[in-house]
């Protein structure tokens, strides 16, 4: 999708994401994430080992809207793709991405994540919308 598209920017530079997943039944679950933009997709990351990634693993199929920090959708639901990058290069990208836009919010989750020991089961999410653009 092109990095010019109207729903991509409005979704990179909104501060909160409702990630929709889909379970094997089909029915979903919704969770707000920090997102940024990266090269006409949007990045996140998540705990490697949460229901998120293993529902995603089982249906990359999945839909975005703006929201606030509790979750409370604000835009349109947006289709698309999503996965877990596997390439460290475009991680570590994607990681200064959302240090970027995230900034000292960002770099205190780190360190809260690395005191924890979680810091090495980060997986990064790419989801690319779908060609259409049109509201889910």
């Amino acid at each position: 999708m092109p990095a010019h598209d109207p729903a991509l920017s409005v979704l990179a530079e909104a501060t909160y994401v409702s990630l929709r997943t889909f379970r094997r039944d089909g029915s979903s679950v919704d969770t707000p994430v920090w997102v940024a933009g990266l090269d006409g997709s949007l990045v996140a990351f998540t705990d490697g080992t949460s229901w998120k990634v293993k529902r995603l693993r089982a249906n990359p199929r999945c839909a975005v809207a703006v929201c606030n920090a509790v979750g409370t959708v604000s835009s349109e639901w947006f289709p698309g793709s999503i996965d877990v990058i596997a390439d460290p290069e475009r991680e570590r990208r994607a990681f200064e991405a959302l240090r970027a836009k995230y900034g000292l919010q960002m770099r205190m989750l780190d360190l809260v994540s690395w005191i924890g020991g979680r810091i090495g089961r980060r997986v990064v999410l790419e989801v690319v919308l779908s060609d259409s653009g049109a509201p889910a």
